[in-house]
């Protein structure tokens, strides 16, 4: 090979090697770039050398980079550019070129249609295998389909039942024909939830995916079957809704121990009635969105001597009485279209949902006694049962329904009060008096606490003189709500809720201690302290021994102490409080009989009676303000009564003395002591200290008046 040859050959490599360097081939061994573009060149040297030419060594080249994935045009043309530019003779580069174009060709075409051969076999194996996985994959849903513990019903968009499994008939308790082809919205029944229709449109319209309910169905039998139903849409795979799916569980038998628990909860175990929760929440159902005009009414109920069947009968025939009543009632209030419930113990109630007045509810008050009417069989006799009846109708828009059962039953007990076995409306004054009532006894307790009870002394004087004699304790509240309360704002409450004991006690100890701290002041001109004891203290065997701690405690000499008791606490001299008022008696203490004249005890108790005065009531003062006639009478009563105290050896004060004429004509008649305006309001106890100072001074205009000042 001469020297020019040599270079030209090794311009070749050269430019061959770049050109292999810059392909897309995929030689991934170290060194294998190398040595295909060694091998290939000298493949390309021995096709052009030969003699002829070697198409064999070029066509072997081409199928080698081919072989090496240089499967680039790109690369081929490049290729037969650089073989025809080649220096050699002219007539052999492109013969070599286009054999090794050929061999490129030729090889390329092999591995193409081996690839093919590839891809084909590739995808028939995996054809097979997904048409095995979905064999396997169909008998695996077939099974589970088939043997699922919950029924499974497929169907399609247009409401038509498509497939359904064994349990699903085992609900239903038919045949696959009976449910294959059927249309789902033939299985509606009367007690399907709200929405649930509505929601069903809306998954076959493909506006929702699922919605779960519970919901019953009819079984071929005709019963009732309670699923839990959830039902699903099914999308292809552009997302287009095509199937639905709905999945029951048999929930029967726990809907029905449901049902009995919710039953048990509002419902009376005895009577089976409606219960206080149930009654209470139909009555809140008539607040919640109430029409302008609507009204409701509540007739409440308790049956009168009800104790007595118990504790005479038996609670057995007292039971059996109350399911009769309940019978009665509910008998007569169904056809009504009225609530009866049983709130608890003897006690019942009727509500009227729709009234249209008052007469509505009354009409229904007459109804439930008349239903009560005829002697009820019990215990193998026959029972005449009572009852009281408190009436309330209101619109809905005055009150609450916790007011309205409030009122209902303050009512019902104005019913009791006024006779039992009668019916009583609503009164809207008495029932805030009452409501008044129950706020002051609610509120009492920590009044007394907080110091808002104090006690004002009204004077006794002697009718001889007008001197101060003695004081009355009248105690008075300072409420935050309703001002300065007199006694006959509160005692009757205090008396009910048994707050008196304790209010008592603390009227005692002020006026004790207010007495005492005048006698240490001024001696014997000191006055006497009156005190109201109520016929609930006077009974009340610790008495005696809450005035003994009092006394002790403040130091007074129980002969400045007189107690003033109603007639009705002493009407009896066998009567529980005779022991006690006679050991009081016996320490020193005074008792005087208060507002007497006005009770009904016989006159000849009185000799008996550990007392030492008598009060006459103010109201027979009071009538001598009358017409003549009348006036007249009433002097002679007051003269009879002060004969009376006189010839038993008692001190008589007369209540009500307004004027100075009464003052006199009282004191010609024998009269001890006087207590009214005449003589002295109610006042504090340093107005009494001021006027037991001028008393003094008058008596007394040369002694020392700083002893006496304040």
């Amino acid at each position: 090979m001469t020297e020019p040859e040599r270079g030209a050959s090794a311009h070749f490599e050269e430019s061959w090697a770049a050109l292999l360097r810059e392909g897309l081939g995929l030689t991934e061994q170290p060194g294998a770039r190398q040595r295909l573009t060694a091998r290939t060149a000298e493949l390309l040297r021995q096709s052009w050398q030969g003699d002829p030419v070697c198409t064999v060594a070029a066509e072997e080249a081409g199928t080698l980079l081919v072989d090496a994935h240089y499967t680039d045009p790109s690369v081929l043309a490049r290729a037969v550019e650089l073989l025809h530019a080649h220096p050699v003779p002219k007539d052999r580069g492109p013969v070599v070129a286009g054999a090794f174009a050929a061999g490129w060709a030729a090889a390329l075409r092999e591995r193409t249609l081996r690839d093919q051969e590839e891809i084909r076999a590739a995808a028939d194996t995996a054809r097979q295998m997904a048409e095995r996985s979905l064999r396997a994959t169909e008998a695996r849903f077939r099974a589970l389909f088939e043997n699922a513990p919950i029924g499974i019903g497929i169907g399609d968009l247009q409401g038509n039942v498509l497939e359904v499994n064994r349990a699903l008939l085992d609900i239903f308790g038919g045949r696959v024909e009976e449910l294959r082809g059927r249309r789902i919205t033939d299985l509606v029944h009367p007690e399907d939830e709200p929405g649930t229709w509505q929601a069903y449109d809306e998954l076959i319209r493909g506006e929702r995916e699922r919605f779960e309910c519970t919901k019953p169905y009819y079984r071929k039998d005709g019963e009732v079957v309670w699923t839990h139903l959830t039902c699903s849409l099914i999308r292809d795979e552009e997302l287009v809704p095509r199937y639905q799916v709905a999945l029951m569980e048999d929930i029967t038998d726990r809907y029905r121990l449901e049902e009995r628990l919710r039953h048990q909860a509002t419902h009376d175990m005895l009577t089976g009635l409606p219960n206080r929760a149930a009654f209470i929440d139909r009555l809140e159902r008539l607040f919640r969105a109430p029409l302008p005009d609507a009204r409701f009414g509540i007739c409440y109920l308790d049956l009168d001597g009800f104790k007595f069947v118990n504790d005479s009968l038996g609670h057995a025939a007292g039971d059996e009485l109350l399911v009769a009543v309940a019978r009665r009632l509910e008998n007569a209030m169904t056809p009504l279209g009225h609530l009866v419930a049983r709130l608890g113990g003897d006690e019942f109630v009727m509500l009227l949902e729709h009234s249209r007045g008052q007469q509505d509810a009354v009409t229904v008050a007459k109804a439930a006694l008349a239903a009560l009417a005829t002697p009820i069989p019990v215990a193998e006799r026959r029972l005449s049962v009572r009852a009281s009846v408190g009436v309330l109708e209101r619109s809905v828009a005055t009150t609450t329904p916790e007011a309205a059962v409030r009122a209902a039953d303050l009512t019902l007990y104005r019913a009791k009060e006024a006779g039992r076995g009668r019916w009583t409306l609503f009164d809207p004054g008495h029932h805030a008096r009452e409501v008044t009532r129950y706020a002051m006894s609610v509120r009492m307790p920590a009044a007394l606490e907080r110091g808002e009870f104090f006690v004002d002394y009204q004077p006794l004087c002697t009718l001889s003189d007008g001197s101060l004699a003695a004081v009355e304790a009248l105690v008075r509240w300072r409420h935050p709500d309703f001002g300065v309360l007199s006694p006959d704002d509160f005692i009757a409450t205090a008396e009910q809720t048994g707050m008196i004991m304790r209010l008592g006690r603390w009227v005692l100890e002020e006026a004790c201690g207010q007495a005492a701290e005048w006698v240490r002041r001024f001696g014997p001109a000191a006055p006497q302290v009156n005190v109201n004891v109520s016929v609930h203290q006077a009974r009340d065997a610790r008495l005696a021994a809450d005035i003994g701690r009092v006394l002790r405690s403040t130091g007074l000499d129980p002969r400045r102490l007189q107690l003033e008791i109603t007639e009705s606490a002493m009407m009896r001299t066998d009567d529980d409080s005779m022991p006690t008022l006679r050991s009081l008696a016996d320490t020193g203490i005074t008792l005087a009989v208060d507002d007497f004249g006005t009770g009904w005890s016989p006159l000849g108790y009185l000799s008996e009676l550990p007392v030492s005065g008598l009060k006459i009531a103010g109201s027979f003062l009071a009538d001598t303000h009358r017409p003549e006639a009348a006036a007249r009478q009433s002097w002679r009563v007051i003269e009879g009564l002060v004969s009376l105290a006189r010839a038993l050896g008692l001190k008589v004060t007369v209540e009500g003395v307004e004027t100075a004429a009464d003052a006199e004509r009282l004191r010609a008649m024998g009269g001890d002591w006087g207590q009214g305006w005449h003589f002295g309001r109610p006042a504090r106890p340093g107005e009494i200290t001021r006027r037991i100072t001028e008393e003094l001074r008058r008596a007394a205009p040369h002694e020392d008046a700083e002893y006496y000042s304040e």
